[in-house]
């Protein structure tokens, strides 16, 4: 086995792109240890951007992870609840790693690089746990792991005119990279793994690539029909994930929540072995107790993480996110519900710091690309 790289007493990391950041106006916050900018304008302006053309997101603060040799599926298939088995070289899917208990550690996405080659981009939150997580159980396994995030940058290309605009500039044939697949390509002069997956509820791409390499394409790409993309930061990417009901770990997602509970059965194979699968199962058979609904409220106060969500005088859930969506210029939010009040148009009350505000209960996704 391989060691990973040691965490140390890393201090606020940047990404290869944070000097680029800084001198185009970006607000920098800390996000999970890491210096990213939450804006350059405004929120609303660079969600619009997104949602009408194409918008540039420095993700290189995501971890990237690298399991390879030849027990490495197997390896992985025990860690996550999606299948790996069926996963073929240029495929991504998406999973979830679970405790013991059926609790998420992490949404992931696992990219099929070859044979015996994976790897495994998590939220920069959790980054460290899950590496101590994979290396505890390594064991004896035929494997190399390895921690490759601050060797690597990452860049996400996301709005219905990023094929338009990319596909002179890259040696391959957009149409047939078919959402969730990953293949290596040449990016203007650059090589660079992309994939077709996104967080924003458009269509879009991702690239990585060596981190010394990452500043050449961030400029290229945003040269891009002559001044049609928008640099965006945090903010707008949390009211677009929002907007297309995506969980966030540390919200809708976390150690005390099981997949089933999340709305996320589709990500897991539950006729294979995994860690968590049985508490898992348990839930599946009968019933969860509380499910994760949208909510569209009927004023436009937001209903911020934490809002008690009310039948009457009982409490019957919490909000986990809220945003006022610049799309549907409405007030929304996710939460979780007890199951018996999560049928569609169901009408609930929000209390928004001790006045009600009607809610009713909606279909997920918000919004759907068309």
């Amino acid at each position: 086995m391989r060691a990973t790289a040691k965490f140390g007493n890393e201090s606020m990391l940047k990404t290869p792109l944070h000097d680029w950041h800084v001198a185009h106006g970006g607000r920098m916050v800390d996000f999970a240890g890491w210096s990213m900018p939450v804006q350059y304008s405004t929120i609303t302006d660079e969600h619009q951007a997104v949602r009408n053309a194409a918008g540039l997101f420095d993700i290189s603060h995501m971890g990237r992870l690298r399991v390879t040799g030849t027990e490495a599926a197997s390896l992985v298939e025990r860690l996550v609840t999606c299948r790996i088995s069926s996963l073929k070289p240029g495929r991504v899917r998406y999973g979830l790693m679970t405790n013991e208990a059926g609790g998420i550690l992490d949404d992931v996405l696992i990219y099929a690089l070859g044979e015996g080659d994976l790897a495994i981009v998590v939220n920069a939150s959790n980054r460290r746990k899950i590496v101590s997580w994979i290396e505890s159980h390594i064991g004896d396994a035929d494997v190399a792991f390895a921690d490759d995030t601050l060797q690597l940058g990452m860049i996400a290309l996301q709005g219905p005119r990023a094929a338009e605009l990319l596909s002179s500039h890259v040696d391959i044939d957009l149409s047939k990279l078919g959402y969730y697949r990953c293949l290596n390509a040449t990016v203007f002069d650059l090589s660079a793994l992309v994939s077709r997956t996104g967080y924003t509820g458009e269509d879009g791409f991702e690239f990585i690539l060596p981190a010394e390499l990452a500043p050449g394409l961030w400029e290229r790409l945003m040269s891009l029909g002559g001044g049609s993309v928008t640099a965006c930061g945090l903010g707008c990417r949390d009211t677009l994930r929002l907007e297309a009901a995506m969980p966030l770990y540390g919200h809708e997602l976390r150690e005390s929540i099981d997949p089933i509970t999340a709305g996320l059965s589709f990500a897991v194979a539950l006729d294979k072995n995994f860690i968590g699968r049985d508490a898992i199962k348990q839930v599946a058979e009968h019933g969860p107790e509380k499910v994760r609904v949208g909510l569209r409220l009927a004023g436009k106060r937001i209903a911020r993480e934490g809002t008690s969500i009310l039948a009457g005088e009982k409490t019957v859930g919490e909000v986990t996110s809220g945003t006022f969506a610049p799309t549907l210029q409405a007030s929304i939010a996710m939460g979780y519900v007890f199951s018996q009040f999560a049928e569609s148009g169901t009408t609930l009350d929000v209390d928004l710091r001790g006045k009600r505000e009607s809610t009713a209960v909606v279909p997920l996704p918000f919004y759907r690309r068309a």
